[in-house]
């Protein structure tokens, strides 16, 4: 039935659908032998809980999230008459993030990067960190997207439906030339690791600088996090950081439109120039 519901729905209405894939293969597997007439609401409840309490409550709702429309998909396709067991299944109550990266810890952050064994792992996480693009964006950056003589990397389509231009600061372009020499793949970041051929979720590289750095509470997301902070840190406008991540609202849309990029590079310069020195102070 999942696979169904990949072919049939999330393929065809959801950019994010290799998402769900991960979610399955990570949290799902348990019921992957199991009619769906032999899953019970007991059943949810005892898995979301246990997913909760071992990956975390966002991990858990966005399992129960996909469980939940895999059943509304196999009732409305006739493939199960039965009532949906996720129905009264209560998410965790989640509170907005306002975690980033603090002056104190950049040194720690940098350090314990530069001993990940893998390096196209390290430099995906400082691109997520020097962009601050959304992680699926980053993993799937290809060349072909980037200009090196205007500084740029255009994002083909953004979660917002969009294409971005996203402007590229010094610490970026020397990342980019550097990898440039050692890989001849169309994919910034490959790997050879599954069928897409790009690195798709460094969860062994993310534990191990969390286990390095004692940042246990630090996500991938929060990196994208940090340079929106440490802008506003250093005094770009919300206008300006709302331009760097690409956010989007009807009373801002406009605004975002008309701003050029040159304002953008700056404060994203001066965002990671403070993160170094912060590092270096520390």
């Amino acid at each position: 039935m999942f696979d169904i519901y990949i072919e049939r729905h999330a393929k065809v209405h959801k950019r994010t659908w290799a998402d769900d894939e991960r979610r399955f293969k990570y949290h799902m597997t348990s019921f992957k032998r199991r009619l769906l007439s032999e899953i019970h609401r007991n059943d949810i409840i005892t898995w979301h809980a246990k997913i909760g309490k071992s990956r975390g409550i966002y991990a858990a709702n966005h399992a129960l999230a996909i469980m939940r429309v895999v059943y509304n998909k196999a009732i409305e396709w006739d493939f199960f008459e039965g009532i949906n067991p996720c129905t009264g299944v209560k998410k965790f109550r989640e509170t907005s993030r306002d975690r980033f990266l603090q002056p104190d810890e950049m040194q720690t952050f940098f350090d314990a990067l530069e001993q990940l064994a893998e390096p196209t792992t390290r430099d995906f996480f400082l691109m997520c960190l020097f962009t601050g693009a959304r992680k699926s964006n980053v993993l799937a950056m290809r060349w072909d997207e980037i200009n090196l003589n205007r500084r740029e990397w255009r994002i083909p389509m953004t979660k917002n439906g969009t294409s971005q231009v996203l402007p590229l600061i010094d610490p970026a372009i020397a990342l980019l030339k550097e990898r440039r020499t050692s890989t001849a793949s169309d994919w910034v970041f490959p790997s050879k690791l599954n069928n897409t051929g790009h690195l798709v979720e460094p969860k062994g590289s993310w534990d191990s600088l969390r286990k390095a750095t004692g940042m246990k509470d630090l996500r991938m997301h929060d990196l994208r996090r940090s340079l929106g902070s440490w802008q506003a840190r250093t005094g770009a406008s919300l206008v300006v950081i709302g331009k760097t991540l690409n956010h989007q609202s009807p009373q801002s849309t406009q605004v975002y439109a008309r701003l050029d990029n040159d304002p953008v590079r700056q404060a994203m310069e001066t965002a990671v120039s403070a993160m170094k020195k912060a590092a270096r102070a520390g």
